[in-house]
């Protein structure tokens, strides 16, 4: 299929319908039909089933309870440099915030402002500054951890679209990810500097969950909604999970204008893994 014509159908598609009929899906505690369900996909996804803590398939009682399942405590050492990866998956795209535009892919930006949910205040902190966006792909492990220490300070629900967020949506859709429905995370970390941890929703993915809230979606609400969390003092550790998808998506991670350096290594497409060096 060509791309273009994989975009179009996308318009066409009724996302929402298919997004709440894979979630049941994925829920259902079938027995012998969802361990069949598991071992084709870890076959056609070949998913290393080594690095899990419970390798065994038969371990899950539900799709979702495989698809977001936890990995041996060893299986991804933290390294040394002051931003690690927070998820495992591919590099979209990263480098600076240019005039508040974000880079999509060629020809194709979107503003941080929309990002966060029309919060104008907050993306001016970002102005001149980083983002980094990450695509996890099906077979991928799909928990988010930190890519540093840091204090939650609110939560946000956006309601939107729920296009694909694979790389042939990301050439072909405009504002893709300030388009589809999101959590957006917003942090500070020792030094009081702020970032945000965006969680992009798509199709198919059921739902999305953080340690401190648990499942945010559903209900899937038509109006931004806002958690503040200025009074709770939570602290989550460097490489601590987040949240995690219930089925795939993409990660926007923004951090504000400063000496940051990327990974000499990174580069469009390119897979990596949780607790890697991400930047200095």
């Amino acid at each position: 299929m060509s791309e273009r014509l994989f975009v179009l159908l996308q318009h066409l598609m009724p996302k929402l319908a298919m997004t709440q009929f894979a979630g049941c899906i994925a829920n259902w505690e079938a027995g012998a039909l969802t361990q069949w369900i598991i071992r084709r996909f870890i076959a056609r996804y070949q998913v290393d089933m080594s690095e899990a803590a419970a390798s065994d398939p038969a371990a899950y009682a539900s799709f979702n309870a495989f698809f977001t399942r936890a990995l041996r405590a060893d299986a991804r050492p933290l390294a040394a440099a002051r931003l690690i990866c927070p998820v495992d998956g591919a590099i979209s795209q990263f480098g600076r915030i240019e005039r508040e535009q974000i880079f999509q892919a060629k020809g194709r930006s979107y503003s941080s402002t929309a990002l966060l949910a029309g919060d104008a205040t907050l993306a001016r902190r970002f102005d001149d500054g980083h983002f980094a966006t990450i695509y996890l792909s099906p077979r991928d492990y799909h928990r988010i951890h930190m890519p540093c220490a840091g204090r939650l300070l609110d939560m946000r629900y956006v309601p939107g679209e729920l296009y694909s967020v694979n790389p042939a949506t990301a050439r072909g859709v405009d504002r893709l990810f300030a388009r589809n429905e999101r959590v957006v995370c917003n942090f500070e970390d020792e030094d009081g500097q702020p970032f945000v941890m965006v969680l992009v929703g798509a199709t198919i993915v059921g739902s999305m969950a953080t340690v401190w809230h648990g499942v945010v979606n559903p209900p899937r609400r038509a109006e931004v909604c806002l958690w503040d969390y200025r009074d709770q003092d939570i602290r989550l550790a460097r490489g601590e999970e987040m949240g995690r998808f219930l089925l795939g998506s993409t990660v926007v991670l923004l951090f504000p204008a400063g000496p940051l350096s990327f990974d000499a290594g990174w580069h469009a497409a390119k897979p990596v893994r949780l607790g890697e060096a991400m930047a200095d």
